[in-house]
């Protein structure tokens, strides 16, 4: 997670000052001004580019609407809105360094020098230019041996942490948690990274939350830890926390606010309206495995299963495509598209564990209801086996004998009944003997051969 850094543009932060939602919504369209005094950069894009569709753009259109992309987090358009404007005679001079600012947050660092450069002197450029020099490893400034460098050089060593990705938070943060504000965030945050949820949740369980960035890191580390311990107590405070900041007048319409939204629906198990939050920010995190996650699963849990199937196959993550939700929900979206044998080979990769035996539930009873009774018998004589005193027999007769149907009705290959009879072989029910019986008999007639 990342912490924000943008405050708002109008008073201050409180999770009880949402907007009256009482208000008749009159038919008048919003000015700008008033999307971007509420911090509501979507709806401010949106109304600039309609106003660019029916001939209404003036010299500042696009300057906005860098700025809007910019406080989006979609730099790539914030970029190609500034680049147009510095090729432009009458191009106001500080747009160099709004480029520069979105080349250093894409990771063009040696470009956003360049542009800062053609930039006149301001604050901004001075902060920028500064960041920059972060950048450069800090190494001189952390050998200046000075003592009133000293709350400098701590600064430096937490921001160290942070630009690299966390490497070193156990040495550098825990001795700085009562100096500087930050560390103890970004020390959660490493801890949930690491999946150390208790160590997260110690942490940060006493903090009274003032900041949007401090609910909702409170909230992820309550709902982790929620699912975790299977602590419905954890799960309610997440999801209340979520909503305080989504519901808050300041964070509804931006970004993280609509993430806490869908955070709190998700909780509930809401998923009509998950939908909707996430909809309205998807475009803003193709990429980004954990939105992937999320919206597979509320897609899912509606029933799209050829959609959830498309956004659990875009995840590249290695930890969520390992994760038993990941594996359970593609299994179960692969047997309700009729992928039976892709859900199959999911189980086979796995090793033996109590997740692969759930996996073998779902396979077994999904396929069993979608009529793909191959696999069902597959699942069912695998469960049989691991648990033979339990009542897998009656799940896999059922299979088997919809398997023989399928033949019947030449919806299933006749060569599939030589591995039906060995199934059903390998039961110690008498009704296996009964059953074998019909098919070989069946076999014969049909010269299919079973041994």
């Amino acid at each position: 997670m990342i912490l924000s850094r943008v405050k708002p543009a109008v008073g201050g932060w409180s999770p009880t000052s949402g907007g009256d939602k009482t208000k008749k919504n009159k038919a008048v369209i919003p000015q700008l001004e008033e999307y971007l005094q509420k911090r509501d950069y979507l709806g401010a894009l949106t109304l600039l580019e309609f106003k660019m569709s029916i001939g209404e753009e003036d010299d500042l259109t696009s300057l906005w609407m860098g700025y809007c992309a910019f406080h989006l987090g979609d730099y790539r358009r914030a970029m190609e809105e500034y680049r147009s404007l510095t090729q432009r005679p009458e191009c106001p001079a500080q747009v160099w360094v709004f480029l520069a600012c979105v080349f250093f947050f894409l990771g063009l660092y040696s470009e956003a020098e360049e542009a800062a450069s053609k930039a006149p002197l301001s604050p901004l450029q001075n902060r920028l230019l500064f960041h920059l020099a972060h950048k450069e490893e800090l190494k001189n400034l952390m050998e200046i041996s000075s003592h009133s460098f000293e709350f400098a050089k701590e600064l430096i060593r937490h921001n160290l942490v942070v630009f690299r990705g966390g490497e070193g938070a156990l040495q550098v943060l825990p001795p700085l948690i009562d100096v500087i504000p930050e560390a103890r965030l970004n020390l959660v945050i490493y801890y949930l990274r690491q999946d150390d949820v208790q160590e997260a949740y110690n942490l940060i369980r006493d903090v009274v939350p003032v900041t949007p960035q401090e609910y909702i890191l409170l909230g992820v580390v309550n709902a982790a830890l929620g699912q975790d311990i299977g602590s419905r107590d954890h799960l309610k405070t997440a999801q209340q926390f979520f909503q305080l900041v989504g519901g808050s007048a300041s964070e509804c319409d931006t970004i993280p606010g609509r993430q806490c939204m869908a955070s709190c629906f998700f909780l509930l198990r809401q998923f009509e309206d998950v939908l909707i939050y996430l909809n309205s920010i998807k475009s803003y995190f193709y990429n980004d495995d954990a939105f992937n996650f999320n919206y597979a699963q509320a897609k899912a849990a509606l029933g799209s299963y050829q959609e959830a199937e498309e956004f659990f196959l875009m995840i590249q993550s290695e930890k969520i495509k390992n994760d038993y939700v990941y594996l359970s929900w593609l299994a179960r979206c692969y047997i309700m598209n009729q992928k039976a044998q892709l859900a199959w080979e999911l189980y086979l990769k796995m090793g033996t564990s109590s997740d692969s035996f759930s996996l073998l539930h779902v396979i077994a009873n999904d396929c069993f209801k979608m009529g793909q009774f191959y696999y069902a018998a597959k699942a069912f004589d695998a469960l049989e086996k691991l648990d033979p005193d339990s009542d897998y027999w009656e799940g896999k007769r059922g299979a088997c004998v919809g398997v023989f149907q399928l033949i019947l009705a030449n919806k299933e290959s006749k060569e599939t009944l030589k591995e039906v009879v060995l199934m059903l072989q390998n039961s110690g029910s008498p009704h296996a003997v009964y059953i074998i019986r019909i098919l070989r008999k069946w076999a014969k007639e049909n010269r299919v051969l079973l041994s």
